[in-house]
């Protein structure tokens, strides 16, 4: 940061405000303090009988390999509405039953929460954001060309859990 986003002033400094524990930009002229906290992901494991649904990448980070529909949360939406969004948005697709399976922070930039949904028809296509969708089985996917380490994790947490059927919420 170089100006404070409250009144403008360039006279910014990092220090531990008063009561907090760390350090924090803070303007010198207004005492506003301005977090640098992570942003949060959504997104969607969507379910049709034994295959799951997966984008391909049109944008960059790592444009062309395969992963969840998926993105950042906007801020007059609940996480669940996000998930519901980006799926649409990536995949064209309509999910419904939704329910959290997976919270992952995996950096200090974002924290991915996704949900499993059960697709209501095969009705999808690519959104802007994709250049393929398809359905995969768990011998389909191409597991070399997944995207990021949360969809892995995702995809390989939903396929044990299958075998068992049951989907506990994991933390990871």
């Amino acid at each position: 940061m170089y100006y404070c986003s409250q009144c403008g002033s360039k006279q910014l400094i990092k220090k531990v405000p008063e009561g907090d524990t760390r350090s924090r930009i803070v303007c010198e002229k207004c005492h506003s303090i301005h977090y640098q906290n992570p942003k949060i992901v959504t997104g969607c494991l969507p379910i049709w009988e034994d295959k799951v649904l997966l984008c391909k990448r049109a944008i960059e980070p790592r444009s062309g390999f395969w992963t969840l529909p998926a993105g950042y949360m906007e801020k007059d939406e609940s996480v669940k509405e996000g998930a519901i969004r980006e799926t649409w948005e990536e995949a064209g697709a309509n999910v419904k039953q939704l329910q959290l399976y997976l919270i992952v922070s995996s950096s200090q930039k974002s924290v991915s929460m996704i949900f499993l949904g059960q697709l209501c028809d095969l009705k999808f296509a690519p959104g802007i954001e994709s250049l393929d969708v398809q359905l995969f089985t768990k011998e389909e996917i191409p597991w070399e060309e997944i995207s990021f380490r949360f969809v892995r994790e995702a995809l390989t947490y939903y396929f044990e859990d299958r075998v068992k059927n049951q989907f506990p919420v994991r933390v990871d």
